[in-house]
């Protein structure tokens, strides 16, 4: 019984240790505080991971994305460029189309459904709530390229029928 305590008091201090060593503070994970003013802020960062290609043979495709120092929200103009914590929004451009349109909804997650068969590529910019590009964000525009196989997209019943 008193080797099985002292087993039990090892692995509950291990865990503890372990947990204490690897854990991140709030902060850390989400950010500032946003009800406090941030003296000089660090750079705005956009990050881009690679087009889901599993739905591609469905015309489907997901690409997710994440911000640093900047949050996703629909506040928009001139006097929002003063706001801190700093805000901003999405410009979302296919295939250089001369149209672009504007994400605020903070899902980290762009869906695209209906692509043609072929080479596709999105452009995702962070910018301004005044629709500029945050000055000196290098980050802050990123292409994503990717090949959609075959146009199939799912009817009611879930079967796959060509577009």
């Amino acid at each position: 019984m008193a080797k099985s305590i002292k087993i039990l008091v090892s692995v509950a201090a291990g865990t503890v240790l372990a947990t204490s060593a690897f854990a991140q503070s709030a902060r850390e994970i989400r950010g500032a505080d946003p009800y406090v003013a941030i003296e000089k802020e660090p750079a705005p960062k956009l990050v881009v991971d690679p087009a889901v290609l599993d739905y591609a043979s469905h015309g489907l495709i997901q690409i997710q994305y994440r911000v640093e120092n900047v949050r996703i929200v629909p506040v928009f103009g001139a006097a929002a460029a003063n706001v801190s914590p700093r805000v901003g929004h999405l410009h979302i451009t296919v295939d250089d189309l001369p149209w672009w349109w504007v994400d605020v909804s903070d899902l980290n997650t762009i869906d695209l459904a209906g692509l043609p068969a072929g080479q596709h590529k999105v452009l995702i910019e962070l910018v301004t709530p005044e629709h500029h590009a945050f000055p000196g964000c290098a980050s802050c525009s990123q292409t994503v390229t990717f090949t959609v196989v075959e146009n199939k997209i799912p009817d009611a019943s879930g079967h796959l029928r060509s577009k």
